[in-house]
């Protein structure tokens, strides 16, 4: 959510942004909360002019009263009441009033990055950089479901009758795989000066709507019945909300978060072959980053963040590039963004590992998160995050990549300690 203080002095600023979005059916609400904002200040102005009568003929009673001229007093204490009455109801007005202006101006998207390309949708974003050498080798990649399933390390059937489709069991060396690419990412960050944390896996509705937009809740969040929480899509929204409604010290700044945690997903909508199997599903862990810090050291953090993640691909031999995302396809609380794509060389093409992004101070403000400034002043902080590593989807990228033209996969030098020192998984059937 954007200042209010933004649409009152610069809304051609505020419209010019929302078309670069292109959310053109979003133009009025900028003008809506501009006529809102005027009736709220007007009301707020004339209940303040009304308390002041109020008070003034309050004192005018006491005089009177001390006079011993009662009439007197009862006739100003009838006027006092008839104020008193205005006032309520324009607080009433008031009420309402803000809240429409809220409902719109948590609409309104926020003021994206100047550096951001323009572009209506994912198919405009803009490749950044290459980090390693996509490799296709000599002989076939097997479909990653095959792949896992050479190894006994994957049960789709049992799961859809457990659960339905979207759901999996992960066995054997693949589950164990799973786990050992969760523990080397939470070692890796905590190495990076990261404070590792175990976050709640549900939140209430306030929360949610401090940390994404409408939209994004209807398309991502499970709603649990009858009780006001939902499952977490991504532990960034329970870390940043750990700071919600308060006030932090400058010095405390930044505070760097590695959090572990399952994510559940509705994931509307149909998928093609190679978004079935594990790569787009209900349930599924990850590991991830935020960090909570002064606006002048946002975009810093940023980059580091991303960095982050191309990182830990690189050191277990997996080439990546990363996306810049076009104005488009950005979310609407976000300033900036870029994915972190993996090599598949079963499909000769990169695909979406992980998502970097800084908000600015639109979750702070949402949230009430806010910084107390050396020089006493109050201001919000900038919020940020990204993605570590989210398996089994990232399995797709290490299987593919350190498959071996005998079926067997190689474990990379960092994964060894966390698989009980294998240098290499064999299959259980060909």
């Amino acid at each position: 959510m954007i200042d209010i203080k933004l649409v009152r002095e610069n809304p051609d600023l505020v419209k010019e942004n929302i078309k670069k979005k292109f959310q053109d059916k979003k133009l009025v609400l900028v003008d809506e909360v501009i006529d809102l904002d005027k009736k709220n200040r007007a009301a707020i102005t004339e209940v303040e002019s009304l308390r002041a009568q109020r008070t003034k003929l309050s004192k005018q009673i006491g005089a009177l009263m001390g006079q011993g001229k009662k009439e007197e007093a009862e006739a100003i204490r009838a006027e006092s009441t008839a104020i008193g009455e205005k006032i309520t109801a324009l607080e009433g007005e008031q009420e309402i009033l803000q809240s429409e202006i809220r409902t719109r101006m948590m609409t309104i998207p926020n003021i994206i990055d100047d550096s951001v390309p323009v572009g209506k949708d994912d198919s405009e974003n803009v490749e950044v950089e290459r980090f390693g050498e996509p490799i296709v080798p000599d002989f076939d990649i097997p479909y990653h479901i095959d792949i896992m399933e050479s190894f006994n390390g994957i049960d789709l059937d049992s799961a859809r009758r457990v659960a339905g489709n979207g759901f999996y069991y992960l066995m054997g060396d693949i589950a164990r795989l799973h786990s050992a690419v969760l523990a080397y990412a939470r070692d890796f960050m905590i190495g990076r000066g990261f404070t590792y944390c175990v976050p709640p896996f549900m939140i209430r509705s306030q929360v949610v709507e401090g940390v994404m937009s409408f939209a994004e809740m209807d398309a991502m969040m499970y709603k649990i019945e009858g009780e006001d929480l939902f499952l977490i899509g991504t532990s960034e929204h329970s870390m940043i909300s750990k700071f919600i409604d308060q006030i932090i010290p400058e010095d405390n700044l930044p505070y760097t978060l590695t959090s572990y945690s399952p994510c559940f997903r509705k994931e509307k909508g149909a998928h093609g072959l190679e978004e079935r199997g594990v790569y787009r599903i209900h349930q599924f862990e990850k590991q991830e980053m935020i960090v909570i810090c002064k606006p002048e050291d946002s975009m810093a953090w940023y980059n580091k963040l991303w960095q982050n993640t191309v990182d830990l691909f690189r050191s277990m031999d997996i080439p990546v590039r990363t996306l810049e995302c076009c104005s488009g396809d950005l979310a609407d609380l976000k300033v900036k963004s870029c994915d972190v794509e993996a090599w598949s060389p079963r499909q000769k093409k990169y695909f979406e590992v992980g998502s970097c992004s800084t908000l600015g101070d639109a979750q702070a403000r949402r949230l009430k998160i806010r910084v107390a400034g050396k020089d006493g002043k109050k201001y919000f902080a900038h919020t940020l995050n990204n993605t570590v590593v989210a398996p089994p989807r990232m399995l797709i990228a290490f299987l593919e990549n350190n498959l071996q033209a005998d079926g067997t996969v190689r474990i990379p030098k960092v994964l060894q300690p966390y698989m009980g020192g294998q240098t290499v998984l064999t299959p259980k059937k060909k």
